[in-house]
């Protein structure tokens, strides 16, 4: 290796260490504040210096007059985040086998349009999301911000699902109508099983999506009971000494499922969302 390389090699290094620890601060400093008492919130300590877990006694046990309902908004989060996730799978993977493998009229324009739908920001649809679900008497339900999910994460689901199954070969589809297998059959028995790494890919996505959501979750629910936890740690916020111990904890407790999941199903989620793109 000459030097050129070896300065390069280094250069690349230190950009990473760099990139690592910039995008840990945020992490460390949640968990810092979490583990400091209430009264040494500001001080200006790298670490605590008397680390404690009384915040997380508080999240737990739900102590405090914010928390009163944080399981029940974590239960929230968790109801849309799985609800969305699964109507997701089932509309991308049905749309995707309809465009995709029996071809119906229009499918390219279909396939087309529902990533045209990314044009549009979230936020323009704010206020006509707000009145539609306010219309059908949605509004402070769960599934008005579940509605809102599946239309955003639907489209990029089906561009996946599409991308994906073309490397799946056309020959089974046919080995399965030669077969007798209707067309309910060859999607059940073979679309789907095949789709697996990219439906795992996807899921976690939608998942995901729906249990950071602020922006929708804050315009469509209002009662402490029907938030989700995103909105309700902005209820810390609304006093002038806002108890950050607490807030940073409930955070922490927030942010573990997701860890948990995207670390449970990785490998799955880079094998569907990269094999997608190399047509066997």
């Amino acid at each position: 290796m000459n030097v050129h390389s070896r300065k390069r090699n280094v250069v690349l290094w230190l950009i990473g260490v760099i990139i690592f620890v910039w995008t840990l601060m945020p992490i460390y400093t949640m968990v810092a504040v979490a583990l400091t008492p209430g009264s040494a919130v500001f001080s200006s300590d790298l670490w605590p210096h008397h680390p404690t877990l009384e915040g997380f006694v508080k999240v737990f046990t739900e102590d405090h007059f914010y928390l009163e309902h944080f399981w029940r908004q974590m239960w929230n989060s968790l109801f849309i985040g799985v609800v969305t996730a699964a109507a997701v799978l089932a509309i991308g993977t049905m749309a995707s086998f309809a465009i995709g493998r029996i071809r119906v009229r229009g499918s390219g324009f279909l396939s087309s349009a529902a990533l045209f739908t990314y044009v549009i920001p979230m936020s323009f649809l704010a206020i006509p999301f707000y009145r539609v679900m306010h219309g059908y008497g949605l509004a402070d339900t769960p599934w008005a911000v579940i509605l809102v999910e599946v239309t955003f994460a639907t489209p990029y689901a089906i561009f996946v699902f599409l991308q994906y199954s073309d490397s799946i070969p056309r020959e089974l589809d046919e080995a399965a109508k030669i077969d007798g297998a209707s067309l309910g059959q060859i999607f059940l028995n073979v679309y789907l099983p095949l789709m697996a790494p990219a439906l795992v890919a996807v899921g976690t996505y939608a998942l995901l999506l729906a249990w950071n959501e602020y922006l929708f979750a804050f315009l469509l629910l209002s009662s402490e009971t029907t938030v989700t936890v995103p909105v309700a740690l902005g209820f810390f916020l609304n006093s002038d000494q806002a108890p950050w111990d607490l807030l940073m904890a409930a955070a922490v407790v927030y942010s573990l499922p997701p860890i948990v999941i995207y670390y449970l199903f990785r490998k799955y989620m880079a094998e569907g969302l990269t094999v997608g793109g190399i047509k066997g």
